[in-house]
């Protein structure tokens, strides 16, 4: 296995990116996002629905500036870096991602043209998984809620819960205006 052995992980090791890319950014979140689907978790589908579109923004960033990326041999490193943060349950990146930027943009669009519309508030937790601290628990992802947002939202989306809850029970699905929240 000497020289051919060498050779084959000299080749690896220099096409490491070439071969770990489709896994991260394309299988890996495929098989997750079909799972996803087949869970009753809300949690992972917003989860792997924000993957795809920030992979899709990805792809067009490349497209537009494929001459500029050409030239910077560190980019596909770099992909792969941001990639794995954004896919690995260890980071959550793409939660991350929408929970600080996109989800703040959607629910307070600062547009003066366009009349504020009100949307229901969603309570999106992903449960931290470091190995330095223990994982999160219910108690922990509501009192973070909170610190976040203030008790009287999370008191006004625990009673829309309800509400719905009791609404499916009795079979009524329709959602009233005084559902929505700030």
């Amino acid at each position: 296995m000497g020289a051919s052995g060498n050779n084959f992980l000299q080749v690896v090791a220099k096409n490491f990116d070439v071969l770990a890319l489709p896994l991260v950014t394309l299988v890996y979140p495929l098989y997750a996002s079909i799972k996803a689907i087949e869970t009753r978790s809300r949690t992972d589908d917003q989860q792997w629905l924000t993957y795809w579109v920030l992979y899709s923004l990805i792809t067009l960033f490349e497209l537009t500036f494929a001459k500029v990326l050409e030239v910077l041999a560190i980019w596909p490193y770099a992909k792969l870096i941001l990639s794995c943060w954004l896919v690995l349950p260890n980071f959550n990146g793409a939660a991350h991602v929408y929970r600080h930027y996109v989800r703040p943009f959607y629910m307070n669009p600062q547009m003066p043209q366009m009349p504020q519309i009100p949307r229901a508030s969603q309570m999106w937790y992903v449960p931290r998984k470091n190995i330095f601290s223990k994982q999160d628990d219910v108690l922990t992802a509501a009192e973070r809620y909170m610190e976040e947002h203030g008790t009287e939202v999370f008191e006004r989306l625990i009673t829309k819960a309800d509400r719905e809850a009791r609404a499916r029970r009795n079979g009524n699905y329709m959602i009233f205006d005084d559902d929505y929240i700030d």
